[in-house]
């Protein structure tokens, strides 16, 4: 049984003769890095950000997904615009994906908080080693890739590609500091095809997202919040629900819990260090709960930003009657 789950994991990340859509990775604190998923969030928040954050999915499974993200952005000066990027490596099994996106924003007040409306732009290198032999021996099941090692010679269908192409997003986003948040984005505008030769074709899937999320304080000073947050993630093929609740004590410790429709349930804990707050350490833990779950040790994702805040305080300018030195 393990090795036809093996087999479906490999099947999953590239299949001969067959184009299928690129997934976008999956990550659990998605209210932690708004980056990576909508550009227009680029400055909106008045600091020097930078965000890391790694993710080993289903653990001991074979070929499972590792992903590691770095992202920064910051408002530019007096400007009304903020600038961003994103850099993030993907590897399911024998496939690897790096995605590294420049971020442009202008940012406008609006009320008590700012829409951001960006686009982002840059580079997506896939890569699919096809030098592997399946679980059960090469030869066996020639509609999956296989490579003959021992005697050198390709049985079946053997792809390698390593091909580069552009990418292109855009996203609007609007933001009350510590009170709510709503974007709209869409990612891979292109959506076009990766090959290599006539075995192997990605189709690279326009991804569209939807994130929100509400702050409720109560208690003396407000000490105490309740903040829900949900993502929703489709490629008009099939769409992907987050829905989370944290509760979140004196804006320096959290603990919540996220629930993904037909996928996992995620508790998840922080907590911001330094006297003003501005670093911050997170870890989820997802519990799988679709059918992989007997084969799989859950999922481990770390999350560490740390924030610098460039808002300039407002000039005070003071005079003197001259009529006082009387």
């Amino acid at each position: 049984m393990k090795k036809i789950f093996t087999k479906l994991t490999v099947a999953l990340a590239a299949i001969a003769s067959v184009s299928f859509a690129q997934q976008d990775p999956q990550f659990t604190q998605f209210m932690h890095n708004k980056l990576i998923y909508n550009p227009g969030y680029a400055g909106t928040s008045q600091a020097i950000c930078t965000n890391v954050m790694y993710r080993q999915q289903w653990v001991n499974f074979p070929g499972a997904p590792k992903t590691g993200l770095i992202s920064f952005d910051m408002p530019i000066g007096q400007l009304p615009l903020g600038i961003g990027l994103n850099v993030m490596n993907d590897q399911i099994g024998y496939a690897k994906t790096l995605f590294a996106r420049l971020a442009l924003a202008y940012n406008k007040p609006i009320g008590a908080g700012i829409l951001g409306v960006g686009v982002d732009g840059g580079i997506l290198q896939q890569q699919f080693n096809g030098n592997w032999i399946t679980p059960d021996g090469p030869g066996v099941d020639n509609a999956i890739p296989n490579y003959n090692n021992g005697g050198n010679t390709a049985v079946g269908i053997n792809p390698n590609l390593n091909k580069l192409t552009y990418d292109l997003g855009f996203g609007a986003y609007y933001g009350i500091a510590n009170k709510m948040y709503v974007g709209l984005s869409s990612t891979h505008l292109a959506a076009q095809d990766i090959s290599a030769g006539k075995n192997v074709k990605y189709s690279l899937a326009r991804h569209y997202y939807l994130m929100a999320g509400y702050t409720f304080n109560f208690g003396a000073g407000g000490i105490h919040g309740i903040n829900p947050n949900i993502k929703v993630k489709t490629d008009a093929a099939s769409t992907q629900v987050d829905i989370n609740v944290t509760y979140i004590y004196d804006q320096r410790f959290w603990v919540g819990v996220s629930y993904r429709m037909q996928d996992a349930i995620a508790p998840m804990l922080g907590a911001r260090f330094l006297k003003d707050k501005s670093l911050k350490v997170g870890y989820s833990y997802d519990v799988t709960m679709s059918k992989i779950k007997g084969y799989s040790a859950g999922t481990h994702e770390i999350m560490i930003g740390y924030c610098f805040n460039v808002k300039k305080k407002p000039k005070v300018s003071s005079y003197q009657n001259t009529r006082q030195l009387d």
